[in-house]
């Protein structure tokens, strides 16, 4: 996809009037952060932009030299060089002009959930969880359990997690969905395999000001923990239940010993929530246009298989298998996924940009 060499001059020359701006020493308070945050955005773009404009004016250069039998050699070494890398650099530029979610650069609420498949889709869940775990130590993230509902087998019926780091949700916003395993449960003494599931939703988390929550819409439940086996985790009414009256949205924990240290967990929740659902609406045919590029991102759609007998993983979406299930569950797998589902994507909306 070429861009238009006007377009070039546009980006070049905004950000050279940032930066003597930053370098002026006359910005100051709100000024000075608007410029700086518009500068730290820009500066990628304007960089391949300027290395865009070099490449052509150089292959420009060259053409002309066709013309010195001397220098006709030499010249045609070069443009060929160069006419081969100038697209994949337009195509790196065009990605980059590509609108950004909002989103991207949020951290992330990640919440997953046993589905079908009893006892093993709860140890499924928990494999998922270490998966993304390990995801997430690999790119410097970290990850902090928000709620948790633990099974007596192992695993988890039920665990949410918050996920800080940078770029998260920009990174992890295509796992939502349902993940299927297919596989021999060790309680299995036929050997027969069988097929469970763990639904994930990655939620962009909000700062406060994203998302005003009135008080007067909340209503605040306490009553006593429990754990497995209905063993009471602690004598005091610590467990949270905050219903957002408006919209419905139920949100309890019961994790932490303290009343109040739940009621601020659980208020994080209901908050990513309720942005996601405030983004949803805002964005109308432009959400559903973004969702269908690389699959919707709705919770009851399978988007991926792992097949243990086999060892692999299949993408649905991008009907990509890889051979390489261990790799996957143990976190650098899954960035080759990632990175695939962020290709397609990018393609899929240079595509609609272009037409």
């Amino acid at each position: 996809m070429q861009i238009p060499a006007q377009r070039l001059d546009q980006i070049t020359n905004r950000f050279a009037e940032l930066e003597a701006r930053m370098a002026s020493g006359t910005l100051e308070g709100e000024e000075f952060v608007q410029a700086s945050r518009d500068y730290a955005e820009l500066e990628p773009v304007a960089k391949i932009a300027s290395e865009v404009k070099a490449m052509r004016e150089e292959i420009e250069g060259l053409e002309e030299m066709l013309a010195d039998p001397e220098m006709k050699a030499m010249a045609e070494e070069e443009l060929e060089q160069l006419r081969g890398a100038l697209p994949e650099k337009e195509r790196a530029l065009a990605v980059a002009l590509l609108p950004r979610d909002a989103a991207d650069s949020k951290p992330a609420m990640l919440e997953i959930r046993a589905g079908t498949g009893g006892d093993e889709a709860a140890l499924f869940a928990g494999d998922l969880y270490r998966m993304y775990e390990r995801f997430a130590a690999e790119q410097g993230w970290k990850v902090e359990p928000v709620s948790m509902n633990a099974s007596e087998v192992g695993g988890f019926k039920e665990i949410i997690a918050n996920v800080t780091g940078s770029g998260v949700f920009a990174k992890l916003k295509f796992e939502s969905g349902v993940h299927r395993v297919q596989r021999v449960p060790e309680t299995e003494s036929g050997g027969r395999i069988h097929t469970s599931a763990a639904t994930v939703a990655v939620l962009p988390e909000p700062d406060e000001v994203d998302v005003q929550i009135d008080q007067n819409d909340l209503k605040i439940d306490t009553y006593r923990a429990s754990g497995a086996g209905g063993q009471h985790v602690n004598t005091t009414d610590s467990a949270v239940r905050i219903t957002h009256l408006p919209s419905g949205l139920v949100v309890t924990c019961q994790d932490e010993r303290s009343q109040q240290k739940n009621r601020v967990k659980a208020m994080q929740v209901l908050r990513a929530r309720l942005y996601e659902s405030m983004r949803e609406e805002a964005e109308g045919e432009e959400a559903a246009a973004r969702k269908a590029m690389v699959g919707s991102g709705d919770r009851s759609e399978r988007i991926r298989t792992y097949n243990f007998p086999q060892g692999r993983v299949t993408d649905h979406r991008i009907g990509l298998t890889l051979h390489k299930l261990e790799e996957v569950l143990a976190g650098p797998g899954l960035g080759e996924l990632v990175d695939a589902l962020t290709s397609e994507d990018e393609a899929k909306r240079l595509v609609a940009m272009s037409e």
